[in-house]
């Protein structure tokens, strides 16, 4: 059981990246980003002991292999997220960035929720992975 709604919350997931992804398509970088941030936090919203049960189950419910195979479809919808900019460099590369960024969202999310419970600062957790992310993407543009 804990397996089907580890897979079943994880697909919600899955689904919000990817429905943010194609409403900003055609939009600069930075929307595009904020977009399925967003839509990644939205998901979360009024279920922190949820998603803290989420995270620790994760830990000892999934096999390594489940968990990357799962972990290469974020990656691989953040990749799309990134060719569907507007203003993306010919030579982005959009599967190293996908990878760093899909970390960096997970694993502030993880940690957040694992560690406040009762008590997440949504707003902080935003700024983070804002900030985290979009100066991570800028490092990798051309000047």
């Amino acid at each position: 059981l804990a397996r089907v709604c580890l897979h079943l919350r994880t697909k919600t997931l899955l689904a919000a990246l990817r429905d943010a992804r194609t409403a900003a398509a055609g939009q600069p970088l930075r929307a595009v980003v904020d977009a399925v941030i967003g839509s990644q936090l939205a998901t979360h919203t009024g279920a922190a002991q949820e998603w803290s049960a989420h995270y620790m189950l994760e830990r000892h419910f999934s096999s390594a292999e489940a968990y990357r195979s799962m972990y290469e479809r974020f990656v691989g919808e953040w990749a799309q997220a990134f060719d569907a900019a507007c203003d993306l460099p010919a030579a982005f590369p959009a599967r190293e960035a996908a990878r760093v960024t899909q970390t960096i969202l997970y694993g502030l999310c993880a940690h957040t929720y694992i560690r406040t419970p009762e008590r997440t600062d949504v707003p902080a957790l935003e700024r983070q992975a804002r900030l985290a992310i979009h100066s991570y993407l800028e490092a990798l543009l051309p000047a």
